[in-house]
């Protein structure tokens, strides 16, 4: 049994519930990642923020990035986690089902790692990393056109 701690990133940053929009960009940059988790005081992860969140619901409605909060941002999410000892087949039918694309991973109710689509295409057969996007992405993805054939 292949298990959720052989396919995370361990070393997951995250930001606060506290910190702002502003900080969680300038994190993301120094990084060099799309998301972050956020978590409460106690490292309970509560929601992720991502790059796109940034600008669509807080620069584009207007909001000010430098005092929006991740806490403000991460309200309602509904947000989904799995045990680090679950098993990956566990983690992807939860993923797919819900098309989540970045699944915080938790041992004892905090954060101890995350699972992204980076991952699993790493360690996974091609066949459950297509069977994955498929059913995660594949409303997002453009529909193909065939204008040659007139």
């Amino acid at each position: 049994m292949t298990t959720t701690q052989a396919i995370m990133q361990p070393d997951v940053a995250c930001i606060t519930v506290r910190d702002t929009m502003e900080t969680a960009a300038q994190r993301m940059r120094q990084l060099d990642v799309g998301a972050l988790p956020i978590c409460d005081g106690e490292g309970h992860p509560v929601g992720i923020v991502t790059d796109r969140d940034i600008v669509v619901k807080c620069v584009a409605t207007g909001a000010n990035p430098r005092t929006t909060t991740a806490g403000e941002m991460a309200q309602g999410d509904g947000l989904r986690t799995v045990d680090i000892g679950a098993d990956i087949d566990a983690a992807l039918a939860l993923m797919e089902r819900h098309r989540i694309r970045r699944l915080p991973v938790t041992e004892a109710g905090k954060l101890v790692g995350i699972i992204t689509e980076a991952d699993l295409s790493r360690r996974l057969p091609d066949t459950t990393v297509g069977e994955f996007v498929e059913a995660v992405c594949a409303q997002h993805l453009p529909a193909s056109t065939d204008e040659g054939a007139q």
